[in-house]
């Protein structure tokens, strides 16, 4: 019996607290709707090849090609530039009979679609060539037939056409570069989110169930002090998160860098600054562990479907806008273009200006939302 009383009582409790059930019923139904936009997406991979120099029906092969965009530059010097600025994903350049593949295998996935794509157009324009010679040996046999009607047949020689080299070079990694190089950067940056998140949440919804943030709230300090104490002291304790989750991924697992390793971690700092101001906001909403635990799923797993570990081209527009409001989308964009692309720190303004802009509103939001606990 009192088991049953005790049984009763929870589940009274349970009832009551409707932010609980909501988030018991509700996100994971959320999350499945969500995984369904997602995951339903195509999966065809586009890519934009530059040519320069190759013969115009290897270039229409190519342009029929599904998926396949391609443009053609008058120069190698034009078409490298192009690769640099990210408007086409690889270069095929033709010298004579042999050719030269640059790729800039940022993304393994296009990699493979250009080389697929390039082997079957050749094979295609060889094959053309090809009839196109027997074409002319059976009209040219045709009329010294009509001119020489008894007259015995040539013998014809074989030429064997010459089969092309063809010479890969890679601007990032190399031929055993895959997709987990591509996420990387930005399962860094999640790493340091959730982390960060997760920490600074629990350790101030700690404060407050214990009554220490009451207490603190008695005295005549003002709300925007609290929570810049909070965040600078916490804040400290990320940077040295941070620094460490940085340097573990890249040197543990070997990850090339070609942009400077400062870059990468300031802008992990900066996202973990992100992560502390959105926990802390997160925690004025929950009553207890169990309720931050049960925002995670709502509030920080999305995140990463959305910020660019699966293709956002190939998502519906409605679902791929969701991603601008993403913060780990900027700093994984921000991150894998300078360990990718070298991308200097100065020309990455509107990632950077967009997770400041993340700051200083959820600070704001942090200062207003302490007004349940204090109206001065």
């Amino acid at each position: 019996m009192r088991t049953l009383a005790i049984m009763t009582r929870v589940l009274k409790e349970l009832v009551r607290d409707k932010r609980t059930l909501a988030l018991m019923f509700l996100a994971p139904i959320f999350i499945l709707i969500l995984l369904n936009f997602v995951f339903s997406a195509s999966q065809s991979t586009n890519v934009t090849v530059g040519t320069v120099t190759v013969s115009q029906s290897l270039d229409q092969e190519l342009a029929q090609t599904k998926h396949v965009a391609v443009k053609s530059y008058s120069d190698l010097a034009a078409a490298k530039q192009a690769l640099k600025a990210d408007r086409v994903d690889a270069i095929v350049h033709q010298k004579q009979h042999d050719y030269s593949l640059t790729y800039a295998n940022t993304d393994a996935s296009k990699t493979t679609a250009v080389k697929m794509a390039f082997h079957n157009a050749l094979t295609a324009h060889t094959l053309t060539q090809f009839k196109g010679k027997l074409a002319s040996t059976a009209i040219t046999l045709a009329k010294m037939r009509q001119q020489l009607p008894n007259a015995p047949l040539p013998q014809q020689k074989t030429t064997a056409t010459a089969t092309p080299k063809i010479t890969n070079h890679y601007v990032y990694g190399d031929t055993h570069t895959d997709f987990f190089d591509k996420i990387l950067p930005i399962l860094m940056g999640f790493f340091v989110f959730f982390f960060v998140f997760l920490i600074s949440g629990m350790a101030l919804l700690k404060e407050r169930t214990s009554g220490t943030l009451d207490r603190l709230l008695a005295t005549p300090v003002k709300r925007s002090e609290i929570v810049f104490g909070y965040m600078l002291s916490y804040g400290i304790l990320a940077i040295f998160q941070t620094i460490l989750i940085v340097l573990v991924t890249i040197w543990l697992l070997g990850v090339e860098v070609i942009g400077k390793l400062v870059d990468v971690v300031l802008i992990n700092l900066l996202l973990a600054l992100v992560a502390l101001a959105f926990g802390i906001l997160v925690s004025t909403f929950a009553n207890s562990e169990f309720q931050m635990m049960q925002f995670i799923p709502v509030l920080v797993i999305p995140q990463v479907f959305f910020s660019g570990i699966i293709p956002l081209d190939s998502m519906a527009g409605w679902v791929k806008d969701i991603s601008y409001a993403i913060p780990l989308k900027y700093s994984g964009d921000a991150a894998a273009q300078i360990i990718t692309r070298g991308v200097p720190l100065t020309s990455l303004g509107l990632d950077i200006g967009v997770l400041l802009l993340f700051l200083v509103c959820l600070t704001r939001l942090n200062i207003v939302g302490l007004q349940r606990y204090r109206k001065v």
